[in-house]
């Protein structure tokens, strides 16, 4: 296990590479996101991904989302990027908006049981998108343990996940500590299914029709 503290200059430099190097070799990397603290591997990479979902403790049932570094990174990854996830993307990437799309036929990736569909987020923090444009879109979910608080310092994430993590990004606390919020544009009336960083009135103010979720998690 190797941490890095990203407030300094010099160790920032040092934990990209060796983080972008760990992705590469298929090994876990913890990295700062403006929401929470996230855990994250190579997107493309079975092995990792299923590590990943072993080292939370999390079943396929519950597909790993996916975080990128730029706006033209989603055309590649969707067969079709729609009206209403072209506007939400504009109004609230990068940021706490996670959009449930239809993903590119030609991509050969597992991140679980996702029926044809991904989940992707632009991520607002410098750390982040370093490691993004390194290392390509990442598999990155909540850094905790299943059905545990997420992580919104690096402390928090060491002390769930230990040593079956290879490289830790330290940046700080996390400046919203709150999940993104998720919506599913798969279908023709884009609907919130987990409220979080941005609020209903927030969305709506962007896509008024955009559909409440059933239930608001506690």
């Amino acid at each position: 296990m190797r941490r890095f503290d990203c407030t300094d200059p010099a160790a920032r430099q040092a934990g990209l590479e060796a983080a972008a190097s760990a992705v590469g070799r298929g090994d876990l990397v913890v990295l700062p996101t403006d929401t929470v603290y996230g855990l994250g591997a190579d997107a493309f990479d079975a092995s990792a991904v299923r590590a990943l979902l072993a080292t939370k403790n999390r079943g396929r049932n519950m597909p790993v989302p996916v975080l990128i570094g730029s706006w033209r990174t989603l055309d590649g990854l969707v067969s079709h990027v729609s009206m209403p996830v072209r506007e939400l993307t504009r109004a609230f990437w990068p940021g706490g908006l996670t959009v449930i799309v239809r993903q590119a036929p030609s991509l050969r990736w597992d991140l679980g049981e996702s029926r044809g569909t991904v989940a992707v987020r632009m991520p607002l923090h410098p750390v982040a998108i370093d490691l993004l444009g390194r290392t390509g879109p990442m598999a990155v979910s909540s850094a905790n343990l299943s059905g545990q608080p997420a992580a919104t310092t690096a402390d928090e994430a060491v002390a769930q996940l230990g040593e079956q993590v290879d490289v830790y990004l330290d940046a700080g606390p996390a400046t919203h500590g709150v999940a993104s919020t998720i919506v599913d544009c798969t279908t023709d009336v884009p609907r919130v299914v987990r409220l979080g960083a941005i609020d209903l009135p927030t969305l709506r103010s962007v896509l008024p029709l955009v559909e409440a979720p059933s239930e608001v998690p506690s």
